[in-house]
């Protein structure tokens, strides 16, 4: 048997329901044991690792793997969630964003950053996971643990306009990919809090003229295990004298990235 599976993770599939939708069409897998190698938030898309059979027990072998993202962020709005499926804040002024202002801002960062895990996570602090302490209106009362990471890359790729109309049509969209999760200990905050989160974005869009404009920005980001994109949204976002959050995550790519002096980089594994 081999030993891992490289699935591709859809927007509002949860890993769980992008591993059942494979086993379901490969009834060879049926009683054969799988673990993942590294998760992937809702409303993130891309590889997925999983380990098959007996390589399970050999998952600590996959837990410090490099991973390849592309990923977008929103100017002007914050969330607790640091994507588009939290409680929203918008900047009282909309920001103007530049290529310059991105370009030095990305060349700051290159290299090993300690970055504050994400509110919404599940790394514990005093045994409850922060998303818990999210929830619970209590995250002021504890200092958010920091995680170091290794930024091999950071390039912006592009960088364009949105109206708020167009920002609230992806968003509202995204957010509904989601299918209804009624078992509590499976949906964080009922159902992903999305009865709030819904209306959040309703007072988004009476909030001002359809046409406001947004900037979004793409980039590519290769990084070591654990680096999350959305708090690297957030990161960027402040640093060029703003807010922001993560409009969409892609992973293109999981395995072992060697820096090369000059050339850039190489895969040296791929899964």
């Amino acid at each position: 048997m081999q030993k891992y599976l490289s699935l591709e993770k859809k927007v509002g599939q949860t890993p769980l329901q992008c591993v059942e939708l494979y086993k379901s069409t490969h009834p060879e897998l049926q009683g054969v044991s799988m673990s993942y190698a590294g998760r992937l938030d809702p409303m993130a898309s891309g590889t997925l690792l999983i380990l098959l059979g007996e390589e399970c027990k050999n998952q600590k072998e996959y837990h410090n793997l490099d991973k390849e993202y592309e990923f977008e962020i929103l100017f002007g709005l914050s969330s607790d969630t640091a994507d588009v499926l939290g409680r929203l804040t918008e900047n009282t002024e909309l920001p103007t964003i530049t290529q310059e202002q991105i370009k030095k801002v990305t060349k700051g960062l290159i290299g090993e950053l300690d970055l504050p895990y994400p509110h919404f996570s599940s790394k514990t602090v005093q045994g409850k996971p922060l998303h818990t302490w999210t929830l619970e209106g209590r995250i002021d009362e504890i200092e958010i643990p920091t995680k170091k990471s290794q930024i091999h890359t950071l390039t912006c790729t592009n960088l364009y306009k949105e109206t708020r109309k167009q920002v609230y049509t992806y968003a509202s969209t995204k957010i509904e990919t989601i299918p209804p999760v009624t078992e509590l200990r499976k949906a964080i905050g009922n159902d992903f809090r999305r009865v709030d989160v819904r209306k959040d974005w309703e007072t988004f869009i009476e909030n001002g003229s359809f046409e406001d404009i947004f900037y979004v920005a793409t980039f590519t980001c290769t990084a070591s295990s654990g680096t999350y994109m959305r708090t690297l949204a957030e990161v960027i976002a402040k640093a060029c004298d703003t807010t922001g959050l993560a409009y969409a995550i892609h992973r293109n790519t999981v395995g072992t990235y060697k820096k090369l002096p000059l050339l850039g980089g190489i895969w040296t594994k791929k899964y």
